[in-house]
């Protein structure tokens, strides 16, 4: 598996805080790779760790092939941190135009077309003062990408955005792996949304990496029969303690080489069953049991990741 990013034993500290303990990560040229974790997991500061905004206390990284601040890698990144600014009386369009003088020039031709991939070409001579969060997102994503990177970092890339501009934005993300082979580095909150568009997550926890690998193969570990039946107090009786209740259904943790025992199980006590289908763990099961994440007074909180 060739390799767009190698981080080893990578350390940042700020006095006695850890915001990175000896990371050690390797993620694939190509597609769409998540990074997610808590408030203070250590994102952000990788994120700006890669891009040679702030130096390591210890250990190392290689972006495509280059050292941390490597000009020549540098100029084949782009990146959007957190929520963009910019200055609020230019308009988007000439704010694409003055970032673009620090990459020597971009072609017109190719602001507008980023300006309309964005979803930002009926806006494009608007000033920026009057956009929303969801625009000035879009606005940075193009700022990121007008220079066709061959790596983008994107930090919260839907914050402020509507479900139609969420679709969209995943749309894109997908067709800048699928299309224009950038290879992707996202981090989001809408874990939903990272489990619908990235082919690898890391979660990340107190500076460290916790778990890695395919969406797939992460949500699948967490594999449950669903089954709709009557009588549901019947089904309990015989499914005990692995089973709970989901609506009208059940979930039943069995392993797939129980499975036909348990149905067989289950109409020798006379239960009808009208459906019987497996499901995966979704991506905030994954999240929350790695984490051990827990909101106000122990509850869970799904579906939130906080830069960090």
């Amino acid at each position: 598996m060739e390799t767009v990013i190698e981080i080893r034993g990578l350390t940042k500290t700020y006095g006695t805080v850890k915001a990175l303990d000896g990371l050690t990560l390797s993620i694939p040229r190509g597609g769409v790779y998540g990074i997610l974790g808590p408030n203070g997991a250590g994102k952000s500061t990788l994120f700006r760790t890669l891009l040679g905004l702030i130096r390591p206390t210890a250990g190392e990284a290689t972006v495509m092939g280059g050292r941390i601040g490597d000009p020549a890698a540098t100029r084949r990144m782009g990146a959007m941190i957190e929520t963009p600014r910019f200055p609020p009386f230019m308009t988007a369009r000439q704010v694409l135009v003055w970032l673009s003088y620090a990459h020597g020039g971009v072609p017109t031709a190719e602001i507008e077309a980023w300006l309309k991939r964005v979803g930002l070409a009926e806006a494009a001579d608007r000033r920026v003062r009057g956009f929303s969060v969801g625009m000035l997102q879009r606005l940075g994503v193009a700022a990121a990408l007008m220079t066709r990177p061959d790596l983008v970092i994107l930090d919260e890339p839907t914050s402020g955005m509507d479900p139609p501009g969420i679709q969209e934005m995943r749309a894109l993300i997908r067709s800048l792996a699928d299309d224009d082979g950038v290879t992707v580095i996202l981090a989001s909150h809408q874990l939903q949304e990272v489990q619908r568009v990235c082919d690898r997550v890391a979660i990340f926890n107190k500076g460290k990496v916790i778990t890695e690998g395919r969406v797939s193969d992460l949500t699948a570990s967490g594999e449950r029969l669903r089954l709709s039946v009557t009588p549901l107090a019947r089904a309990l009786g015989v499914l005990g303690d692995r089973a709970t209740l989901d609506g009208d259904a059940l979930i039943a943790a069995v392993p797939r080489a129980e499975a036909a025992a348990t149905i067989r199980a289950l109409v020798e006590a006379g239960v009808d069953i009208e459906e019987a289908r497996w499901i995966g763990a979704d991506l905030e099961d994954v999240f929350m049991s790695e984490t051990g994440w827990t909101g106000v007074q122990g509850a869970p909180v799904k579906g939130t990741d906080h830069a960090g």
